[in-house]
């Protein structure tokens, strides 16, 4: 069972930066994918980043040159630095984590950190 606490959300003017974090409760950390997606009202949750084992990373097209995930395996810890933000980028943030190496792995998520960014 792996437990994900997001957290590093707020409000933030347009051009501004964020530094989210999510913490990861267990041993396995270094065997998951780990992934940040957003969901703004009314719409679906869509993947913003995700960074394998091997730390490779993987944007979508909307935040790329502007997000950077990294992972700290010996903190449990995956971060996503978002800068240039912009009001479109308004959502709330969940942290999901899948072991890579069991193709039937259950994915596990956070609860959630909101991102404001105002124009």
């Amino acid at each position: 069972q792996v437990q994900l606490v997001e957290s590093g959300g707020g409000l933030v003017q347009s051009g501004g930066s964020l530094r989210l974090s999510c913490a990861a409760s267990g041993n396995i950390f270094s065997l998951l994918l780990m992934g940040w997606y957003r969901q703004a009202p009314g719409q679906q949750r869509e993947l913003v980043a995700s960074i394998n084992t091997y730390g490779s990373p993987n944007y979508a097209d909307s935040v790329k040159g502007r997000f950077t995930i990294s992972r700290n395996n010996a903190k449990n810890t995956v971060y996503l630095q978002m800068n240039s933000l912009k009001p479109e980028d308004t959502a709330v943030y969940y942290c999901s984590a899948k072991n890579q190496y069991i193709a039937s792995s259950r994915d596990y998520w956070g609860q959630g950190t909101q991102v404001t960014v105002s124009s």
